[in-house]
């Protein structure tokens, strides 16, 4: 499951300590990996910050729990955009990463 989160820029913040806590632990967003991305740098609102996971539903769950205080609203359509400009950075980087060692990706 894919989802992304949006962030008022004023609350990085407080949203980096919940990110980065205890990067050993089972449900830990270390382990689940994610991105974040200001919303400039991806064409969109700069006051944002969009946090993109990709983990099972059971961790999505528990993040947005666990984030729901710093969170802003984000509409469907805004959501879709920003996960396609987000896989498309990761589809980029498989091709450059590909290249470096003459494989095809």
């Amino acid at each position: 499951m894919k989802i992304v989160f949006a962030f008022p820029a004023e609350k990085k913040k407080d949203l980096t300590p919940i990110l980065e806590a205890d990067p050993y632990a089972q449900d830990s967003f270390a382990r689940a990996g994610y991105k974040l991305r200001d919303g400039a740098t991806l064409g969109e609102k700069a006051d944002t910050i969009y946090l993109y996971i990709s983990a099972d539903e059971q961790f999505i769950k528990k993040a947005g729990e666990r984030l729901k205080p710093l969170l802003r609203e984000i509409k469907k359509d805004e959501e879709e955009r920003v996960l396609k400009k987000m896989e498309a950075e990761d589809e980029a980087a498989e091709g450059g990463f590909g290249s470096i060692f003459g494989l095809d990706v």
